[in-house]
């Protein structure tokens, strides 16, 4: 972080000269008007100094025994921590191809020795305005940049979290149809079925406009106590067109009599989806599937606090390898597998915001050509106060 970002000094000067006169009167002058000062008597020790002093401007004298002003500012701009750092010789050299050279390098100035006051102090308010300008402005540019990028996560996600539920709900009126003659009855269950599953959808879309409303690059959580076996049950619900029409067998093993989690239900759901969806695309059909939870004990080799649920969710597919496992969280990161999608690698990277808010942990195990195990950590809620 620059000095300019505090406001008790007007910055921090580095003097870079030989002549122990001309440093004398550049410091006593630059603490005058409330500069803090640094001084090196030659452009190695400068270069080794400013990585950790970081000044915000450099006067560089440019006749200096062992490595001159010229080598020294190219050194440093050759170097990109230091590479900002605006640098002002200072010169007795009146051919102005000498000043060229000094600006080709990288110099955005020079003062003329003997010094005259006036000028040093102009100069340097001038390019102090203008490095603090150009901090400001890189970042906004970063703010921005970060800004637009969680609205690309976010919009994608959207469409992302929505597939799913859409495309299970399509399966069931395409089945309906194709099952049913030009008069059409509807069965009372598969109505309740459908109002069920439109319930869930629109209060996914809820969650996750609020979401973005609350924090462009957050997720806000409404946690409170519930049963997993029913976050788990209703999140398999939706997705059960999409096993039965690719031939997946889900073995459900979330017992009923776990501990409640302190979670947001809908964003946990999302996670369920996300994981089981994920292995059916990267998978070959027949998959295999199971999901299971259990209380967090010292014999799981897995790092997790206390008073945590570890649930899973296995597979019997390809597997990646361990490479592959490492990036695997990363927004954009997509498994390799014989059935690649066209999905933008968002779904694994929205599973770790998820559960990351909520203070849980999540990784994976896998093997090629055995299958993956993802797992992740959830809170229990704490008991009732009698």
């Amino acid at each position: 972080m620059s000095n300019l970002d505090n406001k008790s000094t007007p910055g921090t000067i580095l003097v870079v000269d030989d002549n122990p006169n001309n440093l004398s009167v550049l410091v006593s002058l630059l603490r005058e008007f409330g500069y803090k000062t640094l001084v090196a008597e030659d452009g190695e020790s400068a270069i080794a100094q400013i990585p950790y002093a970081r000044p915000d401007i450099i006067l560089l004298d440019v006749m200096m025994p062992g490595i001159d002003g010229f080598e020294t500012c190219e050194r440093l701009k050759a170097t990109p921590d230091t590479a900002e750092i605006p640098i002002i010789f200072m010169t007795a050299l009146a051919d102005t191809i000498d000043k060229v050279r000094g600006f080709n390098l990288g110099a955005v100035d020079y003062i003329t020795k003997p010094f005259d006051r006036e000028e040093v102090l102009v100069r340097l308010k001038t390019h102090l305005t203008i490095q603090k300008l150009n901090l400001s402005l890189k970042q906004e540019i970063e703010e921005r940049k970060r800004a637009e990028k969680a609205l690309w996560v976010f919009l994608h996600a959207v469409s992302h979290d929505l597939r799913n539920p859409v495309t299970g709900m399509n399966m069931v009126l395409q089945n309906f149809l194709e099952e049913s003659d030009d008069k059409i009855s509807i069965n009372r269950g598969v109505v309740e079925r459908m109002t069920q599953s439109n319930n869930r959808l629109l209060n996914l879309i809820d969650s996750l406009l609020e979401s973005h409303a609350n924090d462009i690059q957050g997720i806000a959580l409404k946690c409170q106590p519930v049963k997993l076996s029913e976050i788990v049950q209703g999140a398999v619900y939706d997705l059960e067109p999409i096993l039965r029409e690719n031939h997946t067998t889900l073995l459900n093993q979330v017992s009923p009599d776990l501990p409640n989690v302190n979670v947001d239900a809908l964003q946990v759901g999302r996670v369920f989806q996300n994981l089981i969806a994920n292995a059916v695309k990267h998978n070959a059909p027949n998959l295999n599937l199971k999901i299971t939870a259990h209380p967090h004990t010292t014999e799981d080799k897995v790092e997790a606090p206390p008073q945590m649920l570890i649930c899973t969710v296995e597979d019997n597919g390809t597997g990646v390898s361990p490479e592959q496992c490492e990036s695997m969280f990363e927004l954009y990161a997509q498994g390799a597998s014989k059935r690649r999608s066209l999905g933008l690698g968002l779904g694994l990277y929205i599973c770790k915001q998820i559960v990351d808010a909520h203070g849980g942990s999540i990784g994976i195990k896998s093997e090629v050509n055995v299958g993956s195990q993802f797992w992740f950590t959830l809170p229990i809620a704490n008991p009732p106060v009698a």
